[in-house]
């Protein structure tokens, strides 16, 4: 693989030496396997996952834009040190992604690159509200996503549902009328913007997929014609497993009664019906819902994947793409990400173990690139060690 290290892209691939680059540096991975590396399509960067284990002694949700930020950017540390290479920031406080993905393209902060989603769409105290837009009726909606947009966000997420962290609503509480969730989808893609929806329960989510949404986030409840509408609309499913497993397997305690006991009543159709959508050939792209309870900005996202494997029945191979390209074009970014093909930008992960054999091995440190340059290294003793090479291309064999 031949890097050009000005443009950090991926100019050559193939095997044995490179034969059409003069290269200034090479780099021997000693047989160690490489793929893409791991995108997360559905995070929230400016929340506190430390709070619920560390039983509740941090705050969890500061009026500060500071106190944010500074979460911000520790969860961007974290999350590149565990090969997340990109993430999809789907509700921010103050737009707190925003600045975030500025800072991280500049080179001031450590972390993922970001597509962000600035504050969430809500209706008036519906779920998110805390922290986001609250918008009732379609001029509100239509208004919010221009300003939205205008503020400089590059995907919408809307609250088509109700869900499990707010108490007095369920998943199954449909909180937008198809009206608004259309509106905001139409005024999303008129600007050549992506639009996501936090749907949980079928009817919710059948309301999501008619309006267009490019992703349904969760999915808690499918039936066979809501699989036959994706089909449809080309909709990406992004399951979050992980964010109903760690409440369900930690919470007990910690997280309230009342989330919780949405969380048993609902994890078993949860996986069921991501298992469904698999078996259907309906595309998945990882998301973890990063920033929920014991849900972090570690091994979480290598962690869902394994969950793809154990509880929604795919292969190794699957759950891998789930995480790379079909996550590429669930955010319409496959032209520059989530493979390793000359073009995409050479943001890779690389393991002394196959993934395919063990999805698992995933979840082990690992060395990580970045725009073809290392930003972790897998010893200790190197773990923030920077190693940008001199020269214009680098050379990976």
């Amino acid at each position: 693989m031949v890097v050009d290290t000005e443009t950090g892209k991926i100019v050559e691939v193939g095997n044995g030496s490179s034969t059409n680059q003069v290269v200034d540096e090479v780099s021997d991975m000693h047989g160690r396997y490489v793929m893409p590396g791991i995108m997360n399509a559905h995070t929230h960067i400016a929340s506190i996952p430390t709070y619920w284990w560390n039983d509740g002694k941090e705050q969890r949700h500061s009026d500060s834009r500071e106190f944010n930020t500074m979460f911000a950017v520790r969860n961007m540390a974290d999350a590149i040190d565990h090969g997340i290479t990109y993430i999809r920031n789907v509700g921010a406080a103050f737009d707190i992604d925003i600045e975030i993905k500025k800072m991280q393209q500049k080179g001031w902060i450590r972390g993922p690159k970001v597509m962000t989603s600035g504050k969430a769409f809500s209706i008036t105290g519906g779920h998110g509200s805390g922290g986001g837009y609250e918008v009732d009726g379609v001029d509100e909606v239509r208004k919010g996503v221009r300003q939205a947009m205008k503020n400089g966000v590059d995907n919408i997420k809307m609250m088509v549902t109700g869900g499990v962290l707010k108490n007095g609503e369920t998943p199954d509480d449909i909180q937008f009328t198809p009206e608004e969730a259309r509106t905001a989808v139409e005024e999303a893609h008129h600007k050549g913007k992506t639009a996501a929806a936090h749907a949980q329960g079928n009817a919710g989510v059948k309301e999501a997929v008619e309006a267009g949404f490019d992703t349904i986030e969760h999915a808690f409840d499918i039936d066979d014609e809501t699989i036959a509408m994706m089909k449809e609309h080309g909709t990406y499913v992004v399951p979050t497993m992980n964010a109903m497993y760690a409440i369900y397997k930690y919470g007990k305690d910690t997280v309230p009664d009342w989330a919780r006991e949405k969380v048993i009543v609902n994890i078993k159709k949860h996986f069921a019906s991501i298992t469904k959508a698999v078996q259907a050939g309906i595309p998945i792209a990882t998301g973890t819902d990063a920033g929920t309870p014991y849900n972090g900005f570690g091994n979480e996202s290598a962690y869902e994947m394994e969950l793809y494997v154990e509880k929604a029945g795919m292969t190794p191979a699957q759950a891998i793409d789930s995480a790379t390209i079909n996550c590429a074009r669930a955010m319409h970014i496959d032209d520059q990400y989530g493979q390793i093909i000359p073009g995409n930008f050479a943001d890779f992960i690389s393991m002394e173990e196959n993934p395919i054999d063990d999805i698992s091995v995933i979840q082990r440190d690992k060395d990580v690139y970045q725009n073809g340059t290392r930003v972790h290294a897998q010893t200790v003793a190197e773990a923030v060690k920077q190693s940008r090479v001199t020269g214009k291309v680098n050379a990976v064999i």
